[in-house]
């Protein structure tokens, strides 16, 4: 199955998707729409090919349960906050470009020239959004033990997930620790938004550093909402330095 007369910027091979996913496959089109960026439709506004974001949610949800699947089977003595915050860390938005990267997925997108041009192929957003795209796309090609395998070779076999699992989880510690060794201010943790009921409410906690603010962390308690911040501000410092 195949979707007729596309311009030749909304199109992909065959060989270069079965590179991507490292399978044969059947719907090509299902790849090609997961390739695809939604700024690619402003230019060809008179067609009715679709963007990447349907797969996205999709794939997202996807990577959530099947990661969640092998987690739990993998760690039967670690509690739903642990195994909540160890999937986190191999599925939020900075992990995911990673794989994406890792693929060299960006230059196989299809998007506009301005986008690209705005480094829209090197962007984390887009190229998670890419990845769960993928990820979809493979589910409904190829079906579920398909797409478990993709997950497995693209997202866990480069980790070790005992070790993960096993490293000190006080994201508050390490990063006060990391401040004090730069002679920093101590971090400090704000509550600024707060939802749902008195008796299931979710709160969301922003980290700063002096005058600077840094990242958010959402959860079920103002304590893992704050490690969840923590979490992600000792990430987000990671990829400065190295970009440095």
């Amino acid at each position: 199955m195949s979707e007729p007369s596309l311009p030749p910027d909304a199109q992909v091979s065959r060989t270069t998707v079965e590179q991507l996913v490292d399978r044969p496959v059947d719907g090509l089109f299902l790849y090609r729409r997961a390739l695809t960026h939604r700024s690619l439709l402003r230019v060809h506004p008179t067609h009715t090919f679709q963007s990447n974001e349907r797969l996205e949610f999709l794939g997202d949800a996807l990577l959530d349960l099947l990661i969640g699947e092998v987690l739990y089977d993998r760690f039967p003595d670690k509690a739903e906050g642990a195994l909540t915050r160890l999937r986190a860390r191999l599925v939020s938005e900075r992990p995911l470009a990673a794989y994406a990267r890792r693929m060299d997925l960006g230059a196989h997108l299809l998007m506009s020239d301005n986008a690209a041009r705005g480094q829209g192929r090197d962007n984390p957003s887009i190229l998670a959004d890419a990845f769960e795209a993928l990820v979809g796309a493979v589910y409904l090609d190829q079906g579920y033990e398909a797409a478990r395998q993709f997950i497995q070779d693209h997202v866990l076999d480069p980790f070790d997930l005992v070790e993960m699992a096993t490293q000190d989880e006080n994201y508050k510690s390490q990063l006060l620790e990391r401040m004090q060794a730069r002679s920093r201010p101590q971090p400090t943790y704000h509550v600024v938004q707060e939802d749902g009921p008195s008796h299931d409410k979710t709160f969301t906690v922003e980290v700063r550093v002096g005058d600077t603010a840094y990242e958010q962390g959402t959860a079920g308690s103002k304590q893992e909402a704050e490690q969840q911040a923590a979490r992600q501000t000792l990430e987000q410092i990671a990829t400065e330095e190295s970009a440095t």
